[in-house]
């Protein structure tokens, strides 16, 4: 059978499966787990949006104090590397060309149900990250190891009569994981980098390949304690630069700011028609293409991040489970509504209509907006931000592929994983990556059915653990803890509290 056939029919199946991974009942699915977490927990991202975040990034500074004591030997990392390492994956290429690619097929108006999936989307990260913590344990080198595939094999597994769907559901979810990596995770971050910095200075594509693959060999086989402590410190720089050199074209256009806003509204209610097409379909493109990129760009609901989450330091299921929150918040609400602020109100798209006046798409369609402002400066400065924010999150994917490998062949076996990673990276910097990044893309929402079946199976679990800890910490009773489904580790742990309370 020749090649092209081969690729044809693979290409069919793939466009039929992604279609309903991210076809409307999967974003119901998403955005309905949201949803249930949202009110098991009592609204907690609003009704303890204080609380949480004094306990997130208000406790920076204060990190030796709120995080358990580690030494030399030990392998855990802290709350804020994980959360890093965690928003190494999630901030890259979603949060500049999937907002200019939502805005293109949705309208302005995709933007505020963007707003609308992120808000629910905190309890989706926040009840994935309580049930990873929950249910983590430690392997042979001391590593924290949790995650989707922790909770379905263990929490929904010990439901009677549900052992081997939650084993089952666990190899899958360990399967998509890999496969997404090297997608998305890998080749798609790494050709986008490839493309900018070839358009913007020349430089041919295989030598991008090549010096990012020794840049992340040197990093991704130095493990998670290498990773995190590259992120900690590439994750707040790159975010921080971004946002400044984005809120200056904010302020330089802050006259459009009203008829931004404006015109995210009414075309997210239909009040105009979005690309001068008839209201109904404007809405449901304006929907659709908002909740897919905004689940696309923070990823609440995939089970991605969980797995780094689940290597910090920390007791309380809840408090990392905050820290989930805050990265739903960071990455959507913060950076890409700026992002989307920036492009609006460039001149770029007619805010009366919604179409996108610019010839320009993706990544280049921000890259004009920064141009208004800056001139030719802005397309170099979105070349290295695109390689910065996408080699980012190929870090953060490796220590994601690395912990589903794991899981299916074992903690020795990792750097077969981590070898194989590296070296895909030159094969995404120099070949067409259409097909593949559909593959990866289908892979990536495929994760999020194993891992929703867990949350939503588990969701008495994660508001029973939520209950508890807002008893003790915030009302202040006196209420035995709930911090791990494993004994040994619960007696650990409560034994470690009352050392710190002594």
């Amino acid at each position: 059978m020749p090649v092209e056939r081969v690729l044809s029919i693979v290409e069919k199946v793939n466009s039929a499966v992604n279609g309903f991974v991210w076809g409307l009942p999967m974003l119901i699915l998403l955005v309905g787990t949201g949803i249930l977490m949202t009110c098991l927990t009592k609204f907690f991202q609003i009704t303890h949006i204080k609380h949480w975040i004094k306990n997130t990034i208000g406790g920076i500074f204060k990190d030796s104090h709120v995080t358990a004591h580690t030494d030399k030997e030990d392998t855990q990392i802290s709350q804020f590397q994980s959360l890093c390492t965690a928003l190494a994956a999630t901030i890259g290429t979603g949060n500049i060309a999937g907002v200019a690619a939502a805005i293109a097929s949705g309208g302005p108006g995709a933007i505020f149900w963007m707003w609308i999936v992120a808000f629910f989307g905190m309890m989706t990260n926040f009840s994935e990250n309580v049930l990873g913590i929950y249910y983590r344990r430690r392997n042979e080198r001391n590593e924290w190891c949790g995650g989707a595939m922790y909770y379905l094999r263990d929490g929904l597994g010990s439901k009677k009569g549900m052992r081997h769907v939650g084993s089952g559901l666990a190899v899958l979810f360990s399967v998509f994981c890999i496969g997404a990596s090297f997608g998305i995770g890998n080749m798609g971050q790494v050709n986008s980098i490839a493309v900018n910095i070839k358009s913007a200075f020349g430089i041919p594509a295989i030598a991008t390949g090549i010096f990012l693959m020794i840049l992340g060999a040197l990093v991704i086989v130095g493990g998670l304690k290498r990773i995190a402590s590259v992120t900690e410190k590439l994750v707040p720089f790159m975010a921080v630069i971004y946002l400044i050199c984005a809120l200056i074209v904010c302020i330089v256009h802050i006259d459009q700011a009203g008829a931004v806003f404006t015109s995210i509204i009414k075309g997210a209610f239909g009040m105009r028609a979005v690309g001068g097409g008839i209201v109904g379909s404007g809405v449901a493109m304006a929907v659709q293409w908002g909740m897919k990129r905004g689940v696309f760009s923070n990823e609440a609901g995939l089970g991605s991040s969980v797995m780094v989450h689940s290597s910090s330091n920390v007791r309380e299921p809840v408090v990392q489970g905050m820290w989930g929150i805050f990265e739903v918040f960071a990455d959507t609400i913060i950076v890409c509504t700026i992002t989307a602020f920036t492009v609006l109100s460039s001149g770029l798209v007619d805010l009366e209509t919604g179409v996108v006046i610019s010839d320009q798409v993706s990544t280049a369609l921000v890259a004009e907006a920064f141009s208004t402002v800056f001139g030719k400066f802005g397309y170099g400065f979105i070349a290295i931000a695109i390689l910065l924010f996408a080699f980012s999150t190929t870090l953060g994917w490796s220590q994601y592929g690395s912990k589903g490998f794991e899981y299916l062949f074992g903690r020795k076996n990792v750097k077969i994983y981590q070898v194989i990673f590296v070296a895909f990276i030159v094969v995404g910097a120099t070949m067409d990556l259409s097909l593949a990044w559909d593959i990866s893309d289908t892979l990536n929402g495929m994760m999020a059915i194993p891992n929703l079946i867990g949350v939503l199976a588990l969701s008495g679990t994660v508001m029973k653990i939520t209950q508890n800890y807002v008893q003790r910490k915030i009302l202040h009773k006196d209420v035995k803890p709930m911090l791990s489904a494993l004994d040994h580790i619960q007696t650990v742990h409560e034994e470690e509290i009352k050392k710190m309370a002594v």
